[in-house]
């Protein structure tokens, strides 16, 4: 697929649409202007603002600039204004600064071989060439020198010339985008033409819209339709003077217009993919159906339609196995009301221990249900807490395995945060962590080695994001000295961007970036429970590379949640049914021989039906792995 690369981020096909803010000559000349636009871009979530820089010597002849009556009506409105607004050279160090200390990327268009070279010492990532110099030859020709990504508008061109210029910079090698554009202020929507970017597409190369039209609804449709770039102008007051205010879009509109566009990136998807969401899959359990016994049915009966029902909830076979099922042999009682299952079809799931990955693997338990789990002979048990089991007491057996322990999520209607900026919610997390470590001491001694503590860390809001990232980690820090774990291995787990609780999806505002929680973990000697669902979820939001962070992961994790993660909340799916290559996966994990448990949603049901699959699928990715190297 066509990108370039500007910065550290790579702009085109199948990546997310990249927002310039136009800031051009808007500033009007003022300094302070220009810096006062920036916060507005950083503020609506622009990935890079871009200015202009003239040389206007080198751009007009001299009688024109000492006399701009001696030109045509337009160029004595136009060139006094860029006279008037064109920034002496030092304000631009002062703007890059600025940019740099804001976190945005700064780009503008050259105008002039000598605006290119003071471009090129101020750093520029990539250069944007105005509509008005795509025919420009030379000044291509010194740009593509540069070695530098460059953004062409295409605006007031015919495509004979889009087609000499793109055969130019294809053959000196040059990276390049293309952005669709009408050079009007502001353009007339029935002039603008948005279809056309499918004609640029046919150069093979990332292809864009920079608008000057009025609203924000033409540049939000142009990213729904694959424009990998949105260039639109940026001011603060359209009524100001100057030649683009006009076409610009005010603070509110552009933060709107952002908004939208990446809303609409989330909404596209790849289309390459259909998983459940996690809202989904709720619904799916509660609204669902299953084929359920109408009677009671003894073994050895055959089973015919008025032996079968469909009801909800979908705990059993789906209603479509229904004819899979008639004419089949009963070798189990069930009754009434009971779904059939998987075996009522005569398909048998079992473990083999002779080709099982290599780690100590076990499952997700409860107090009441953890016996049915011990027929598999797992080498650990991985109890999940409420917060009303820390009342209960472990009933004293003793087991040949280790034991896990997932402290609670939340109490009452609270959810568990010990990075929280309400002191009165962090300190309750913390009490009922520590509550869950004592509990987690009483059940030790019935089990083999040191037990392992699974804790979230919190970082949660429901409406809105916490932009005070080092406060929420310096809580997180406070915590942890608060909370005595001596004789329990405590981890805290790698969260979601956007999980459910209390049926309605939250955001978790750290401990996500791998990078981020290693910083974190290094200086206090911790390692961590790595989720791979949550952790293929935040990649997917934050468009970074699931594999490489793995890498950045390795030295720290000490226990593994496994399941499949797709899209944004496609959380905690089958092995196989989401977007992780695991062969891959477990070449990058390497030799790892630690503790593990398949953490695939109601994996539990039907006697563990879901966690022997994902044993038996992640045992063969494993062994693939690792034997074809």
């Amino acid at each position: 697929m066509p990108v370039i690369k500007i910065g550290d981020r790579l702009v085109g096909d199948g990546q997310p649409t990249y927002i310039i803010a136009e800031i051009g000559v808007n500033h009007n000349g003022i300094l302070d202007l220009a810096l006062e636009l920036i916060d507005v871009a950083v503020d609506a979530g622009a990935d890079a603002v871009k200015f202009q820089k003239r040389t206007l010597e080198k751009i007009y002849p001299k009688k024109y600039l000492e006399n701009a009556n001696s030109g045509e009506k337009n160029l004595r409105y136009l060139l006094p204004l860029l006279q008037q607004v064109e920034l002496p050279d030092h304000a631009y160090y002062k703007i890059v600064e600025h940019c740099q200390k804001r976190g945005i990327t700064f780009l503008c268009s050259a105008f002039d071989p000598e605006s290119a070279d003071f471009l090129d010492e101020l750093g520029v990532p990539a250069y944007k060439v105005a509509s008005a110099d795509l025919t420009n030859l030379p000044l291509l020709d010194h740009l593509v020198k540069k070695n530098k990504p460059l953004i062409l508008s295409t605006g007031m061109s015919r495509i004979e010339e889009v087609d000499i210029t793109v055969n130019f910079l294809k053959e000196r090698g040059a990276e390049f985008a293309l952005l669709h554009c009408n050079s009007t202020y502001p353009a007339a929507f029935e002039d603008i033409n948005l279809r056309f970017m499918d004609r640029l597409r046919m150069y093979g190369v990332p292809v864009g819209y920079s608008g000057h039209e009025r609203g924000i609804a033409v540049s939000t449709v142009a990213s729904a339709l694959g424009a990998s770039i949105i260039e639109r102008h940026l001011t603060l007051d359209r009524t100001m003077e100057g030649p683009d205010h006009a076409a610009s879009l005010e603070p509110q509109g552009f933060k709107k217009m952002v908004r939208d566009i990446r809303q609409v990136m989330e909404a596209l998807g790849t289309g390459e993919e259909k998983f459940f969401s996690r809202g989904e899959i709720l619904n799916r359990e509660a609204l669902g159906k299953s084929l359920v016994a109408a009677r009671k049915i003894e073994p050895g009966e055959v089973i015919t339609s008025d032996m079968i029902a469909v009801k909800g909830p979908a705990l059993g076979l789906s209603p479509q196995n229904y004819t899979r099922l008639l004419g089949r042999t009963a070798t189990r009682t069930i009754n009434e009301d009971e779904p059939f299952l998987d075996r009522d079809l005569g398909i048998e799931i079992k473990i083999d221990t002779e080709h099982t990955l290599p780690m100590d693997y076990g499952f997700t338990v409860r107090f009441r249900d953890y016996e049915e789990m011990l027929a598999y002979k797992p080498r650990l048990l991985e109890f999940h807490f409420t917060d009303q089991d820390l009342d209960e007491h472990y009933d004293g057996r003793d087991h040949d395995m280790k034991l896990v322990v997932h402290a609670p999520e939340f109490w009452d209607r609270t959810l568990v945060d010990l990075c929280s900026l309400d002191e009165r919610q962090r300190r309750g997390s913390v009490d009922l962590m520590q509550k869950s470590i004592d509990l987690t001491r009483e059940m030790a001694p019935h089990f083999i080695g040191k037990p392992k503590v699974v804790i979230h860390p919190g970082a949660m809001s429901l409406d809105h994001p916490i932009t005070d990232k080092e406060r929420l980690y310096d809580n997180l820090r406070r915590s942890l000295e608060e909370i005595d774990s001596e004789g329990v291995d405590l981890l805290l787990e790698n969260l979601p961007p956007r999980p459910w609780y209390f049926g309605g999806q939250w955001l978790t505002n750290a401990f996500m970036d791998a990078c981020e929680i290693r910083d974190f973990l290094e200086p206090l000697g911790l390692g961590f429970c790595y989720d791979t669902s949550h952790h293929k979820l935040y990649c997917n939001w934050a468009h970074v590379d699931f594999y490489e962070q793995v890498k950045v992961f390795l030295p720290f994790i000490r226990h593994l949640h496994l399941s499949d993660g797709a899209g944004l909340d496609g959380e905690g799916l089958q092995i196989g049914e989401g977007a992780i290559d695991w062969v891959h996966f477990f070449r990058v994990l390497g030799d790892y021989h630690g503790t593990m448990i398949p953490e695939i949603w109601r994996g539990h049901q039907r006697q563990g039906e879901g966690f022997l699959i994902a044993i038996q699928r992640l045992s063969r990715a494993y062994f693939e792995a690792h034997n074809s190297e």
